[in-house]
């Protein structure tokens, strides 16, 4: 798993490249618990996303919470949006 991030302003936003399991959810993680008070909004730009796992979409619902439901996936691709759709959790997130 490769996570890009760039901040501009209160804006956080996230390149997500691979695969967001088990293993690579914890590094996630850490990337959210260090956002400071400034970071207003997180953006996840998923178009290199290539799986996400339970322990991935653990992580997005912990950062919605944390960002009070200023988050946004951008560049889902089918096969992760299948997922989302029948977890339930992408009625909870702003996807475009």
């Amino acid at each position: 798993m490769k996570i890009e991030k760039t901040q501009t302003g209160g804006h956080m936003a996230f390149v997500l490249e691979g695969w967001l399991d088990t293993q690579a959810a914890p590094e996630l993680e850490g990337e959210l618990k260090s956002l400071t008070d400034d970071v207003q909004s997180l953006l996840f730009d998923c178009r290199s996303l290539e799986y996400i796992s339970s322990s991935g979409i653990r992580q997005l619902v912990a950062a919605h919470k944390q960002m009070g439901g200023n988050l946004t996936l951008i560049h889902v691709s089918a096969e992760i949006m299948d997922v989302l759709n029948m977890t339930g959790i992408a009625k909870r997130l702003n996807i475009e």
